[in-house]
C-alpha cells in the first residue's frame, strides 16, 4: 500500500452498510427552509453582479473595480472568516450559528442600497461577506445528520438548488426593480426579507444529533481539536483535490457569473428587461436542472464506484466547453442565450458531487468545518481571484478591444476549464487506487 492510500485509509470512516433510515417531515421542513435561506445568499451575493450596469452609471466605477469588490474584497472575508466559524459551529449550535450569519449578510446587504460612494459599498459587500461565511458549512452538516448515507447526495443536491434559484430571482428581481425604481431599493427589499428569514431560522430549524445517522465506527469518542481537522483536511490527497477541482470550475463560474449580465447589455445589445426575463429563465431552469441531476447521478453511480464522485464533474465540464465558446462568440444575444443553456447545466455537476465527498469522508464532529475549508479553498480560488481578474482583463484589454474587451476577457477563462478536468481526473485516479486497496 502506498503513503497516498495509508492516508486516505486512516481519514476516512469505515465503509459500512447502508442505515435503514428514511428521512422524516422535520428533514424535509428544515431542507427547505434551509434551502430558501441559501437562496437569500446566494442572491445577496449575485445581486452586485446584476445590477453592474446601473451601479456603474450611478458611482461611476471600472470593469475592475466591480471584479475587485465582486471578487476579492467579498472572498477575502467570506473564505477566511468561514474557518473559524466552522470550528464555532462544530462545537456549538450549529442552527444558531447559521441565524446570526443570516440576519448579519442581510443587514449588509441593506446598506448596500444605502452606500453612496465606491468606498462604503466595498464595505457593505465586505460585511455581507463576513455574514455569508456562517451560512452554508452549518447547513451542510445539518443536512448530512437529517440525511442517511445513500440519500445525502440527492438532498444535497436539493439544498444546491439554492443558487440557481437566487440567480434567476435575483435577475428578475433585480432587473425589473432597477428598471421600474432604482438599483438601492432592490437591495434594501432583499435585506429586510433576509432579516426575517434569520428570525425563521431561530425559530423553526432545530439541531439533530451529530452523527446521529453514522454508523458507530464513524462517530468519534473524543471532539477534533482546530489544528487537528485542519490537518486531516489538508492531508487527504482526496478532499485537496476536491476542493482543487472545485476552485478551478468556480474561476470559470464565477468569472464570467459577476459579468454576465454587463457582457449581454454592453456587447450584446440586451436591454434589463430582456435580461429579467430570458437570461433569469436560462439560469432558473438550466442551473437547477443540472444541479438536480447531479444528485442523481452521484447517487446512482457511487453506488458502483466512489470515483463517480470525479468522473461526473469531469465529463460534463469537457461537454460544457464548446457551448462556452459559443456563448462568449455569438454576434447576437438571441444566440448567445441558446449557447448559454450549454454551460449553464453543465458547469455545476462539480457542486453536489464535491460537497457530499467531502462530507461523507470528513468525520461527524468535523462536517462543518470540513465544509468550511472546501468552500475555503474553491471560493478563494474561484469567487475571489475569477472576477477580480476578468474585471482586470477587461481593462487591460480596453486599450486593444474598446467594443468588445469583456469578450476577450470571457475567452481567456477557456485554459480553466481543461485544468479543472485535469484536477477531477487526478481525483478519480486517487479514488480509484484506494478502492483497489480496499479490495485487496
Amino acid at each position: 500500500m502506498t503513503s497516498d492510500q495509508t492516508a486516505d485509509s486512516a481519514a476516512m470512516p469505515a465503509a459500512s452498510p447502508a442505515v435503514p433510515h428514511v428521512p422524516g417531515t422535520r428533514a424535509w421542513v428544515t431542507l427547505g427552509i434551509l434551502c430558501f435561506v441559501y437562496v437569500l445568499n446566494f442572491l445577496d451575493r449575485q445581486l452586485l453582479s446584476i445590477l453592474a450596469k446601473p451601479i456603474q452609471d450611478t458611482l461611476h466605477v471600472t470593469d475592475g473595480q466591480l471584479g475587485l469588490i465582486g471578487g476579492l474584497y467579498f472572498a477575502f472575508f467570506y473564505c477566511f472568516i468561514a474557518i473559524p466559524v466552522g470550528w464555532l459551529a462544530d462545537k456549538t449550535n450549529r442552527a444558531g450559528v447559521l441565524a446570526i450569519a443570516c440576519g448579519i449578510w442581510s443587514a449588509a446587504t441593506l446598506a448596500c442600497g444605502l452606500a453612496r460612494t465606491y468606498p462604503q459599498l466595498v464595505i457593505a459587500r465586505m460585511t455581507v461577506g463576513f455574514g455569508e461565511a456562517g451560512g452554508v458549512p452549518p447547513s451542510y452538516a445539518i443536512i448530512t445528520d437529517y440525511f442517511p448515507p445513500g440519500r445525502r447526495g440527492t438532498a444535497l443536491s436539493i439544498f444546491n438548488l439554492g443558487p440557481p434559484i437566487g440567480a434567476a430571482l435575483g435577475i428578475a428581481f433585480g432587473a425589473s426593480i432597477a428598471a421600474a425604481f432604482s438599483w438601492r431599493l432592490a437591495f434594501i427589499i432583499l435585506g429586510a426579507v433576509g432579516i426575517v428569514a434569520a428570525v425563521g431560522v431561530f425559530a423553526f430549524v432545530k439541531e439533530p444529533k451529530r452523527g446521529g445517522l453514522d454508523p458507530a465506527s464513524a462517530t468519534p469518542a473524543v471532539r477534533s481539536g482546530f489544528w487537528t481537522t485542519m490537518k486531516d483536511f489538508f492531508t487527504h490527497p482526496a478532499l485537496v483535490l476536491a476542493a482543487l477541482g472545485s476552485g478551478a470550475t468556480q474561476f470559470v463560474t464565477y468569472g464570467l457569473g459577476n459579468f454576465t449580465t454587463l457582457f449581454l447589455m454592453r456587447e450584446k445589445g440586451m436591454t434589463l428587461q430582456e435580461v429579467a426575463l430570458w437570461y433569469a429563465l436560462v439560469v432558473g431552469i438550466a442551473m437547477s436542472a443540472g444541479i438536480f441531476a447531479s444528485g442523481w447521478a452521484i447517487d446512482r453511480f457511487t453506488r458502483v464506484t466512489k470515483q463517480a464522485y470525479a468522473i461526473v464533474p469531469a465529463i460534463s465540464l469537457a461537454l460544457a466547453v464548446p457551448f462556452y465558446v459559443g456563448f462568449v462568440w455569438a454576434p447576437t444575444w438571441e444566440l448567445a442565450m441558446l449557447f448559454l443553456i450549454g454551460p449553464t447545466f453543465l458547469n455545476y455537476f462539480y457542486l453536489s458531487s464535491s460537497i457530499a465527498l467531502v462530507q461523507e469522508e470528513s468525520r461527524p464532529d468535523q462536517r462543518v468545518m470540513a465544509g468550511a475549508l472546501l468552500l475555503l479553498v474553491m471560493n478563494f480560488i474561484g469567487l475571489g481571484l475569477g472576477p477580480t481578474y476578468v474585471g482586470a482583463a477587461s481593462d487591460y484589454f480596453r486599450a486593444s478591444f474598446p467594443d468588445n474587451s469583456l469578450q476577450i476577457a470571457l475567452y481567456t477563462l477557456i485554459p480553466f476549464y481543461f485544468l479543472a478536468i485535469i484536477l477531477f481526473v487526478a481525483l478519480a485516479r486517487v479514488l480509484k487506487r484506494r478502492e483497489q486497496a480496499q479490495a485487496a
